[in-house]
């Protein structure tokens, strides 16, 4: 599976960049997320539930930061296991470019496989639910990074959104199924919660 796309979104790019490396703001916006938290050096350990058809499953994966060129971009290795549902592995990478002083050009490339369940309901339908957990995931990103539209977006998963001719981004990530609820106590340790980064620009 590949996927490529280009977002241009109303902040700077250090802001963008601030964003992106904001453990508890991407949790915020990728749909399902339970938990990201920190596993040595520019690595983090995921939990997540993905909904992919009739395959739903509850992913724990690792996600490794490559390549980093602050404020420019970095690569991201990943992987992911849901058990019987399968697996999803790849890599993606983002690119950040000045648009201007006041907004940023976010591009990505993006390659996964997967196997099991997953790999047998076939690849039109794993690409389109991987294209709109993409499209949500910059809906919400671009809301809360700008300020504009956060209230609910936070908690508001696609529960019902069944992946069909256009589903997002990622294999291995996808829809709220049954959140266990576990990092709730771990948010506020982590560096900064999405709504103080917000409200100190």
């Amino acid at each position: 599976m590949e996927l490529t796309d280009t977002h241009t979104l109303p902040v700077s790019q250090q802001r963008t960049w601030d964003a992106l490396n904001d453990t508890d703001m991407l949790r915020a916006c990728i749909p399902g997320c339970e938990s990201i938290d920190p596993d040595g050096e520019n690595a983090y350990l995921v939990a997540l539930s993905a909904s992919v058809g009739p395959v739903k499953a509850r992913f724990k994966g690792r996600m490794q930061l490559t390549d980093i060129d602050a404020p420019n971009g970095y690569s991201i290795v990943f992987e992911g296991q849901g058990g019987a549902a399968g697996f999803a592995k790849g890599n993606a990478h983002v690119t950040l470019e000045a648009d201007g002083d006041a907004a940023t050009r976010l591009s990505y490339a993006a390659s996964a496989q997967v196997g099991g369940k997953l790999a047998q309901i076939g690849s039109r339908l794993v690409d389109g639910a991987a294209r709109k957990i993409a499209g949500e995931f910059f809906k919400r990103f671009g809301a809360l990074v700008s300020g504009e539209g956060v209230d609910g977006i936070a908690a508001a998963a696609p529960e019902d959104t069944e992946p069909a001719a256009d589903p997002t981004a990622r294999g291995n990530t996808a829809q709220n199924e049954a959140a266990d609820g576990e990092s709730a106590g771990d948010a506020t340790k982590r560096k900064k919660s999405w709504t103080a980064w917000i409200s100190k620009s």
